[in-house]
C-alpha cells in the first residue's frame, strides 16, 4: 500500500516539472476564467449566476482531454513500458497513479478557481455546496476517464492533439457554458448530450438533486472503466 501511494505522489509532483501538464491544468484553465469572466460579466450582468460553473467545467475538460492522456501515450508508446515488465511493475499503476493525480490536480484547480471567482467577480455561491462538491468530483472523473482512453488508445502524441481537440472543442461549444444550448438546433444538442462537459455544467448549475442529470456522469465513468481495463490487458499482451 505504501509503494502504491508512493507512485501516486512522485506522478503527482512529475507533473508539476511538466509544463505541459501545468498549462493544461492550471495555467491556462485559470487566465482563460480570468479574462473571459470579465467578458461574460460585461456583455451579461447576470452571468455571475453560472460563472463558478461554467469556468470549471472548461478547466476540468480541458486538463482532462489536453492534459492527461499525454503521459500514457509516453509511457505505453515507449521503451518505458518495457522496463515496467522487467521490473514485474503492473502496466495498470501507471494508468492508476496518472488516473488519481488528475483528480487531485483538477479538484485542486477547480477549487483557486471557486474562490477566486468569488472574490474577484462577485460570483454566486452554489446554493448546496456538498451536492456541488460530490457532482464535481463525479463530473472530474469521468471526464479523466475519456482522457484515460485517450491516452491507452492512441499511439502518438501528433495524433493525440488532433483527437483530444476534436472532442474537447465540440464538448466546451455544446455544452451550455458559452450561450444556452436552448439556441442550438435539437441535433446538436443530441450530439452535446454524449459529452461529460453538458452533464458536469447541468449538476454543477442543479440546485437539488436528481438522478437523471448524475446518471450519464456514471454510465461514462463504469463504460470508459471497462474499456481501460480491456485496453491495459492488450497492451499486457502486445510485445
Amino acid at each position: 500500500m505504501s509503494a502504491f501511494l508512493y507512485g501516486i505522489g512522485l506522478q503527482w509532483r512529475l507533473d508539476f516539472r511538466d509544463k505541459g501538464i501545468l498549462l493544461t491544468y492550471y495555467i491556462i484553465p485559470l487566465l482563460f476564467f480570468i479574462f473571459m469572466s470579465g467578458i461574460f460579466t460585461s456583455i451579461n450582468p447576470t452571468a455571475y449566476q453560472t460563472l463558478i460553473q461554467s469556468m470549471t467545467v472548461f478547466g476540468v475538460s480541458m486538463g482532462a482531454l489536453l492534459g492527461t492522456p499525454a503521459p500514457l501515450v509516453e509511457l505505453y508508446n515507449s521503451e518505458m513500458k518495457k522496463a515496467y515488465k522487467v521490473g514485474g511493475i503492473p502496466l495498470w499503476t501507471g494508468f492508476v497513479n496518472n488516473f488519481v493525480s488528475g483528480i487531485i490536480h483538477l479538484s485542486l484547480m477547480s477549487i483557486l478557481l471557486f474562490i477566486l471567482a468569488l472574490f474577484i467577480f462577485d460570483a454566486s455561491m452554489p446554493s448546496n455546496l456538498f451536492m456541488y462538491f460530490v457532482t464535481l468530483e463525479l463530473f472530474i472523473i469521468a471526464s479523466l476517464s475519456i482522457g484515460t482512453i485517450l491516452g491507452l488508445t492512441v499511439k502518438s502524441t501528433t495524433k493525440l492533439t488532433m483527437v483530444s481537440q476534436l472532442i474537447f472543442l465540440p464538448s466546451i461549444m455544446l455544452s451550455g457554458i458559452m450561450f444556452p444550448v436552448d439556441m442550438l438546433p435539437k441535433v446538436l444538442q443530441s450530439i452535446g448530450g454524449i459529452f461529460p462537459a453538458t452533464w458536469g455544467f447541468i449538476n454543477l448549475s442543479s440546485t437539488e438533486w436528481e438522478f437523471w442529470p448524475i446518471a450519464p456522469l456514471i454510465i461514462t465513468i463504469i463504460l470508459a472503466l471497462l474499456l481501460c481495463g480491456w485496453r491495459l490487458r492488450r497492451l499486457h499482451t502486445a510485445e
